[in-house]
Order: structure tokens, then sequence, then C-alpha cells
């Protein structure tokens, strides 16, 4: 599976995460079907180096030509000039794996909780915190998260 793929390489390289989509939702227990992981990392040239490094060994590759010292630079200039919230990763044979790393939020400033799930642990953000970020972006499906979310509380 997948996620459990992820997760692992995440783990193995060290990766302070959380994931914060679709899969955040569904392993709070509402209904959501998603294909991309989301995850949230620290903002630190650090956590970037270990992320590209974890996600490459899985065979995804950055969608945009950029490396994880092009993202950790220029983060803020790809935030506010160019609304780039995510550095994503796609595996280039199989498109249905994606993984989207959210630069506009740092793990280190959110709530987190541990999910069981596929035999693993999983990283998970919070609800409020994740109410909070899928309010901030407003996307029709964010919205929709918010109420399966709020139901949950």
């Amino acid at each position: 599976m997948f996620l459990k793929r992820v997760v692992n390489a995440l783990e193995k390289y060290r990766v302070k995460y959380a994931l914060v989509g679709g899969y955040a939702v569904a392993l709070h227990g509402a209904i959501r079907g998603t294909v991309d992981i989301d995850i949230a990392i620290g903002l630190s040239k650090t956590a970037y180096s270990r992320s590209e490094k974890a996600l490459g060994e899985l065979g995804l590759t950055s969608r945009l030509p950029l490396t994880a010292q092009d993202v950790f630079t220029f983060r803020e200039e790809y935030v506010t000039n160019r609304n780039l919230s995510a550095w994503s990763f796609i595996h280039p044979h199989n498109p249905l794996e994606v993984v989207d790393i959210v630069i506009i939020e740092d793990v280190n400033k959110l709530r987190v909780v541990t999910k069981k799930a596929f035999g693993m642990n999983i990283r998970v953000v919070a609800i409020p915190d994740l109410i909070a970020m899928k309010t901030r972006s407003k996307r029709p499906q964010d919205l929709e998260d918010i109420k399966a979310l709020e139901k949950l509380i």
C-alpha cells in the first residue's frame, strides 16, 4: 500500500511529518476518498532534504524542476508571488502515486496525534488544527471536510 510505503520512508529518513489532507480526514473517522498523500513537515533545510531523499527512494520525483535546496531557499517567494502551497512529487510510471508536501504549514506548530492503521502508527494533524488549515484554504472539498470533521468533535 502506497501510504504505508510513504510513512515507512519518512520514518526511515527521520522526517517529522503529519498527514494533513484527505487521508488525515479519513483516519480521524470521516468518510473521504483521496488518492494523493498530503503531509506537513518542518520548515527546515534538513526536513526538506530528508523528505526529498525519502520520496526519491520510492521512485517519486518533483513535479516541478525544484530541489529541496530551492524550496527551502525560495519558499517565501514561491508562496507569496507564485501561489505555490505544496511541493508535489509523483511517480513517473504510476500517476496515482502522488505526495504533496504542504509548504505553507510547519508541522512543529501543529498539534499531532497518532492513529493506528494498516498495522502501523501514522502521525496525523489533530482535528482542530486540520479544521483551521482547511478553513484557510476555502477550497470546496476542504469546506466539505470541515463539516465532516466537526461532526466528529
